[in-house]
């Protein structure tokens, strides 16, 4: 019996369905929507786009949010490795009292030195910002918060475009670098093996 139905599948052919238009056309992203840049153009290997078409809104909030705090972040490890810190204390209730300046460089060291009460502040002080200053105004593009400040606006559409695909794409990278940073701080202590990093004291 198996023998009679592998002989008709080789005869005829495994015959899979052509993607049909209807089906493509379900997805809340295409071609030539911001962040669909080359050489991946609309990336979406599990096919969230077409199973949550309604939340590709929150997914790009999300997105943008995340790559500009990993911008930040990536910012961080290069300034404070060459030396720059703030002056003064960052903490008066820990023992001893804790400047800026003994805060080591780094990702995860630098995470590790901070006190509790200093984490807890951070923590506060950004939920208050996300909700007030930089909430989400659903009547505005995605990612263009705190409308009343007077960032730089783009007048010609081609230029607002390609910055936005800029910030976009640096957002994705600076995220795939700084995990990269945390796992080479972990396993060598280097957040930027394989180039050497002695940060300045």
């Amino acid at each position: 019996m198996i023998s009679v139905v592998l002989g008709s599948l080789a005869f005829n052919g495994l015959v899979t369905p052509a993607p049909t238009r209807a089906a493509v056309s379900m997805s809340a992203i295409s071609p030539g929507d911001i962040g669909t840049t080359r050489p991946l153009g609309v990336f979406d290997p599990l096919k969230l786009m077409e199973k949550n078409p309604g939340k590709y809104r929150r997914f790009q909030e999300m997105e943008i949010k995340h790559g500009r705090i990993a911008m930040l972040a990536t910012l961080h490890v290069f300034i404070t490795g060459a030396g720059y810190k703030w002056p003064g204390y960052c903490s008066y209730l820990s023992f001893p009292p804790l400047k800026f300046e003994d805060i080591p460089a780094g990702t995860l060291a630098s995470w590790a030195a901070l006190p509790q009460a200093g984490w807890a502040q951070i923590v506060a002080v950004v939920a208050i910002l996300d909700n007030s200053l930089f909430a989400q105004d659903p009547n505005r593009e995605p990612g263009d918060v705190a409308g009343d400040l007077p960032w730089v606006r783009y007048d010609d559409p081609k230029v607002k475009e390609y910055k936005l695909n800029i910030e976009r794409n640096n957002g994705r990278a600076a995220m795939m670098g700084i995990i990269g940073m945390m796992t080479h701080e972990y396993l060598t202590g280097n957040p930027l093996y394989p180039l050497s990093y002695e940060p300045v004291v």
